[in-house]
């Protein structure tokens, strides 16, 4: 059995490891969107979502398994539910809608353009794919502290 400060020291393989990275598949798969198919960015949005039930899923074993008082259950739930929505914003919703943004505006700007250098059709993937490590942590940051003062507060569930 773990203590609360152990847990709070503890690693977590889903967000403190390289493994938080295929929660941003799908943003690759946005950035690549003029060049590759539909299906391999929906695909990417499959990786992404396996990834974020697979955090939801471990984050629900954990808590059940370091709460033995008769509110596991709850315990449980709402750990499960907060990760479920911490990783469905930071990690597919808004960064893959950033990313789409990002790519559409590149596109747009390249039609309305006469500079035949603009025109290429790799430059919205090179800019999507370089945005990605600038967006990761405000919109962490951001779905962090939007929890804290909506779901976390109207439910009084703080996260160990």
């Amino acid at each position: 059995m773990s203590s609360i400060k152990d847990i709070k020291n503890e690693v977590n393989f889903y967000r403190d490891t390289p493994i938080r990275y295929l929660g941003y598949a799908n943003e690759v798969g946005e950035a690549f969107r003029p060049v590759i198919s539909s299906s391999t960015v929906w695909f990417s949005y499959a990786v992404a979502s396996g990834y974020v039930l697979a955090d939801t899923i471990s984050s629900g074993l954990k808590a059940h398994q370091s709460d033995v008082t008769p509110k596991a259950t709850k315990y449980t739930l709402l750990s499960m539910t907060d990760t479920l929505l911490w990783q469905s914003f930071a990690s597919v919703i808004i960064p893959g809608f950033t990313i789409n943004r990002i790519c559409a505006a590149i596109q747009f700007v390249q039609r309305r353009s006469n500079n035949v250098g603009l025109k290429c059709r790799w430059i919205p993937t090179m800019i999507g794919l370089a945005s990605i490590p600038f967006i990761i942590h405000p919109i962490d940051s951001v779905v962090e502290e939007t929890m804290n003062v909506t779901y976390r507060k109207w439910l009084g569930y703080h996260p160990k």
